[in-house]
């Protein structure tokens, strides 16, 4: 039986959450959305969601409108069965049979070889190569979101990011404008994914500019406490030293460069607010909390994200449930009153 007294502070309370993209480390968030949408869960109020933390967010909107919890619970199920399914990700269909093949032999490359296969084949590969054989393995299942309810004005306020090709500046969609092209576009890894059209520009995966964006959840009718899902590791205590994991840390490190900006920006009006340099209530006074695992992260390689299997999918989610419910004991009586992470400790 749950001991009631210790799960009770987050019933309720209202907080905007920002996903973090990842590919199929993204399931790790799925476990935590899934832990906080149990009935002691928080009011999620807005969501900013980046690649898979996009795909993750829209799954929850669309079941809180349709059906509140339970509904939301399974959506995000739903879509995490679907991308199990998917495979490799950067495999054109008719490659699909040769599955067994490819990852036997990138396994054998790693780790016999002292260079990256995946670094070389970001250089000799181009997912325009393949012309009309090319297909978004993402489409399909994007395509069955529910629609009218993602792009619903009722709660949670649903920001989805994708970088500007031509400008290099991020794109936050909302509303309508969440199409399935806005999705694709949002999950667009250029190494793996053509570009994504949508009117005159063409965007590739938000994390490049706002992994995810925070400035979308800073209005002033959105909670003061905003919960990040971090599946990107912050810090990595051991040099890389091989190409693949000199490779894969130069990828996380570009990620959380938009984020640990948006963060020295946060603490920089708090600090203003709390020296008394600025009026309180001429900006947000945000209150940041996190949700993470880096200890696991750290222990996956980036292939992985590319590469969805049952059986990662199942252990992100377990791992995300257990960081959730390790968040809401610790750190659940300080929603509404002060923030849980000290932010000059993250981005100094």
């Amino acid at each position: 039986m749950k001991d009631d007294a210790r799960q009770a502070p987050l019933r309720g309370a209202p907080i905007s959450l920002a996903l973090q993209g990842g590919g199929a480390h993204g399931a790790f968030t799925w476990g935590v959305l899934d832990r906080l949408l149990e009935d002691d869960g928080p009011e999620i109020a807005a969501i900013s969601g980046t690649s898979a933390g996009a795909l993750n967010g829209a799954a929850l909107k669309a079941g809180l409108v349709a059906g509140g919890r339970l509904a939301a619970r399974k959506r995000l199920d739903q879509l995490w069965d679907r991308i199990g399914d998917v495979g490799d990700m950067r495999l054109v269909p008719w490659m699909a049979a040769m599955m067994p093949f490819w990852q036997g032999w990138q396994a054998m490359a790693t780790s016999l070889f002292p260079v990256s296969s995946q670094g070389i084949a970001a250089q000799l590969y181009s997912p325009y190569a393949w012309g009309d054989a090319w297909s978004n393995p993402l489409e399909p299942l994007v395509r069955d979101f529910d629609f009218a309810s993602v792009c619903a004005t009722d709660a949670p306020r649903l920001f989805v990011g994708a970088t500007n090709v031509r400008t290099g500046k991020i794109k936050v969609f909302e509303g309508t404008d969440i199409t399935p092209e806005a999705l694709m576009a949002s999950a667009c890894l250029p190494t793996a994914f053509q570009a994504v059209t949508i009117g005159t520009d063409t965007y590739w995966d938000g994390g490049y500019t706002g992994n995810p964006a925070l400035f979308p959840l800073y209005e002033p009718t959105l909670p003061d406490d905003l919960v990040i899902v971090s599946i990107n590791p912050l810090v990595r205590d051991a040099v890389p030293d091989t190409p693949l994991e000199i490779q894969n840390r130069i990828n996380e490190i570009s990620f959380n460069s938009s984020l640990l900006g948006e963060l020295r920006a946060i603490d920089f009006v708090k600090r203003l607010i709390a020296e008394g340099r600025m009026e309180k209530g001429v900006m947000k006074d945000v209150r940041v909390h996190m949700i993470s695992d880096d200890a696991l992260m750290t222990e996956l390689t980036a292939s992985s994200k590319l590469a969805p299997t049952p059986q990662l999918l199942d252990r992100l989610k377990e791992a995300g449930r257990a960081a959730a419910d390790a968040f809401i004991t610790e750190h659940g009586p300080k929603i509404g009153k002060q923030p849980s992470v000290r932010l000059r400790e993250i981005y100094c």
